[in-house]
């Protein structure tokens, strides 16, 4: 199987999983020109600005954090946490080649790898979500499809932590390899490393 063939696969679990809080158009790019007016005006103290920065950003912060630790009410906590350290933060933003969100989301990876730190990782509340698009599966049906998806999970999580960021920043939500190597305060050249083995890793896996 492909790489390609297996980040179809991979990825697609992943985004189901996100899709509840993460809805296509919020995984579009910052419109670079507002999100840079917003923030000069945030940085001269504009309340408006800074609450349009919140808006902008939320959704992919908190589908980013729930992916990130598997539980709603500490993704929640974690969020805005986010917010009130880019509020206490954006006078020290400095625009270099990454954009906005990847400075944003740099503060999030840090709060959830604080999160990690402390001990406080939980399990997904949910079981991973059935095909909406499924019409009425036999009960043997359902049962391998969970197995299945059971399955990729597993294999996800057999990664890295680093490997999984790398291919939720990349590949969920779009990020070049120079704006996660931002957001995780590596390089291009270890982001490419750990993709290659991340998919390398799930390609064993499947041919199993």
């Amino acid at each position: 199987m492909t790489e390609k063939g297996v980040m179809g696969r991979a990825l697609g679990v992943v985004e189901e999983n996100a899709a509840e809080v993460a809805p296509t158009p919020t995984r579009r790019r910052d419109a670079t020109a507002n999100v840079r007016r917003l923030v000069d005006r945030a940085k001269r103290g504009d309340r408006a600005a800074l609450e349009q920065l919140y808006l902008i950003h939320f959704d992919r912060i908190y589908s980013y954090l729930q992916l990130s630790v598997r539980n709603r009410h500490d993704a929640e906590d974690l969020t805005n946490q986010t917010f009130i350290r880019m509020l206490e933060s954006i006078d020290h933003f400095v625009w270099r080649q990454a954009p906005f969100s990847a400075w944003l989301f740099r503060i999030a990876h840090n709060l959830a790898m604080d999160h990690f730190r402390a001990g406080r990782r939980w399990q997904s509340e949910e079981d991973p979500p059935e095909d909406p698009d499924s019409l009425e599966p036999s009960a043997e049906d359902e049962a391998f499809q969970a197995i299945g998806r059971a399955s990729m999970f597993e294999m996800i999580e057999s990664l890295s932590e680093d490997q999984q960021q790398v291919l939720t920043l990349k590949f969920v939500f779009d990020f070049s390899n120079g704006e996660v190597a931002t957001i995780l305060g590596k390089t291009e050249g270890a982001i490419k490393s750990l993709q290659h083995r991340a998919l390398a890793s799930l390609q064993r896996q499947l041919m199993r």
